[in-house]
């Protein structure tokens, strides 16, 4: 009698954890996924203008001393992102003038380099902000002589 009143108590013990845990589970999966989903939604086209800025036309010497003139968007994360790119625009074009001071015109064959130049700029830029980030950078004009 004193094994069967034991072996009871271990089943109820070990339903109950089996329901905690599926509980847990399912409620960690919910809740990661609606956080993911959330994160998935794209910012209309206006968002991304109100938190916009454009860089001045901007010309400098390549590594093989060629001419680049270019001018860039760069995105911010929300708008207190966009007014302290605003202020930094001494340093956003110094980044970018550094960035390009270090490529050669085949280096813009394709849109690979592009990109790893966007890239490199928004990863640099975001080594110096403090009011958020910069989520995306994109070159606006270019054009080498």
């Amino acid at each position: 009698m004193f094994k069967n009143r034991l072996l009871n108590i271990m089943l109820i013990i070990l339903v109950a954890l089996t329901l905690i845990g599926v509980i847990a589970f399912v409620l960690y999966t919910q809740f990661f996924e609606e956080a993911e989903a959330d994160t998935d939604i794209q910012p209309t086209i206006e968002e991304v203008v109100a938190r916009s800025i454009e860089t001045e036309e901007i010309t400098t010497n390549l590594l093989t001393n060629q001419i680049i003139r270019s001018s860039f968007v760069l995105e911010g994360e929300h708008e207190d992102a966009r007014s302290e790119l605003e202020m930094r625009n001494f340093q956003v074009e110094n980044i970018i003038i550094a960035e390009l001071s270090d490529m050669s015109a085949e280096d813009f064959r394709g849109s690979e380099g592009i990109r790893t130049l966007e890239n490199n700029i928004r990863e640099q830029l975001n080594e110096i902000m403090q009011e958020g980030e910069v989520v995306q950078v994109y070159m606006n004009q270019k054009v080498i002589q």
